[in-house]
């Protein structure tokens, strides 16, 4: 293959085919997708517990009723938060860098828990959706900052009204009291971690 005159080789048969698959690959891999564990909805969502079914060790196990709530509650986020297409992982990282000036997507990924290759596909959908933009880092000109635009204060200021809706909703049948213990709880089940 002789390269072009910017030493890129021609595109082959093969290449133009990756290359127009390429976003359907990364829509697919995309984090910010409904969990596909997740119902579908056309049996009126997710059964905690379907009758007649033995769940055996399951329903001993704590990681699996915080994973039964955690469906159901993601559920009704998504619901709750549908017109502005609003993930928790979009919330969540709408929320950080609002908060923290002059964040890099590397930090912004560190603290959500994910792999930058994750970051990066959460800041794209979201600069897609014009509500973070990527300015140049103070200091260092390989790396950028992320910044809400004036529409994406916007939505974090009425998803977030949104969100606090949701979460009165879904923790009803608890009182404030045991909302509370239970927050402690589940922090102690997953502390800062030390140094």
């Amino acid at each position: 293959m002789i390269p072009d005159a910017t030493g890129t080789p021609p595109a082959t048969p093969a290449r133009q085919a990756r290359t127009a698959a390429a976003p359907a690959r990364r829509k697919a891999r995309e984090p910010l997708a409904p969990d596909p564990a997740a119902a579908d909805g056309a049996d009126g969502g997710f059964d905690p517990h379907v009758p007649n079914v033995d769940y055996g060790v399951l329903d001993n196990l704590v990681g699996y009723a915080i994973r039964r709530a955690q469906i159901r509650i993601y559920e009704d986020f998504v619901q709750s938060l549908a017109q502005w297409q609003i993930t928790p992982p979009r919330f969540s990282a709408l929320v950080i860098i609002s908060r923290n000036p002059h964040l890099k997507l590397t930090e912004l990924a560190h603290i959500l828990g994910i792999a930058r290759s994750g970051a990066v596909l959460l800041v794209d959908a979201l600069e897609a959706m014009k509500l973070v933009a990527r300015r140049p880092a103070a200091g260092d000109r390989r790396a950028y900052s992320l910044v809400l635009t004036p529409a994406g204060r916007r939505t974090l200021e009425a998803a977030t009204q949104a969100v606090v809706a949701h979460d009165a909703h879904v923790s009803s049948a608890l009182s404030e009291a045991e909302q509370a213990t239970l927050k402690a709880l589940l922090a102690r089940l997953a502390p800062p971690r030390a140094g």
